[in-house]
């Protein structure tokens, strides 16, 4: 039984070296035309190393051995059929089971890892470092300054990626309101969601103004990477001094410049939805 099962694991590891040669001739085809046959089998040894030692430690058994089980002897029907099958099955040859083996324990080695929210939020503002966003509409609930005279609300789903730009970004928000008492209420609403406790946001860094173009003098002083907003005024008239804008609409509006993108929300541009 111990040479056969020796025997087994020296086939599966043929068998798993070609086809992981293969995987990464598929993935690397220019550099593997430019090696030499015992370049390829150097790397394609490594790479067997580094998943079996990867299978070892991953596998809850593997530093458990296993007890060989008591088996009854064999009756003369099993005997007919082990010799049945032995002449089925060339000596040296393994089975198809065998590649699929290998071949999935390659497969798993390759399966792309998913990036994180911190990774899709600079990769989609494009390592921007500096970042303007206006409140009605793509942070809050209330999209009219009126609103707020009521009531100020955070939405829920917004929060995390809102939390990821502000550890990632030198992260501004504003918006224009029409009394001290509605500032109030967007501050304690920032608050109570937890958006200054993250530490990548504080109060001084929440603007307010009076006038709808206030934000774009805030803006144009602070000059951001990006700028979030849902007035395609305002988004259009800063397109030629801001770098990256991006326009929250519910409606996919024409797009006005090439550095202006949109979305239907904030979360949806990182793909969180």
């Amino acid at each position: 039984m111990a040479e056969s099962s020796k025997e087994e694991l020296v086939q599966l590891i043929k068998r798993f070296g070609a086809y992981i040669t293969f995987k990464m001739s598929n993935l690397f085809p220019i550099s593997f035309h430019n090696l030499d046959t015992r370049s390829v089998g150097a790397i394609a040894g490594l790479a067997v190393a580094i998943v079996f030692t990867w299978r070892l430690f991953r596998s809850p058994s593997g530093s458990q051995q296993r007890q060989p089980k008591r088996q009854a002897p064999p009756t003369s029907s099993s005997v007919v059929s082990a010799q049945s099958n032995s002449t089925l099955t060339p000596p040296g040859v393994c089975s198809s089971s065998d590649d699929l083996r290998a071949q999935n324990v390659v497969d798993e080695f390759f399966q792309p890892v998913k990036p994180t929210l911190g990774q899709i939020v600079r990769q989609k503002l494009s390592e921007g470092r500096k970042v303007t966003c206006r409140l009605l509409g793509v942070i809050l609930e209330e999209t009219t300054p009126e609103e707020l005279q009521k009531q100020a609300t955070v939405r829920s789903s917004v929060l995390e990626v809102l939390l990821e730009i502000a550890k990632f970004c030198d992260l501004y928000l504003m918006e224009r309101v029409l009394d001290d008492e509605s500032e109030q209420k967007v501050l304690a609403a920032l608050e109570n969601a937890g958006v200054f406790t993250s530490g990548g946001l504080v109060k001084d860094k929440v603007l307010f103004c009076s006038m709808e173009n206030g934000r774009s003098s805030f803006v144009r002083q602070l000059e951001p990477d990006w700028h979030i907003d849902t007035n395609p005024e305002i988004v259009s008239q800063l397109a030629r001094f801001i770098k990256y804008q991006l326009h929250i609409s519910p409606i996919r509006p024409e797009r006005t410049a090439a550095n202006v993108f949109s979305a239907p929300s904030l979360e949806q541009f990182f793909g969180c939805v």
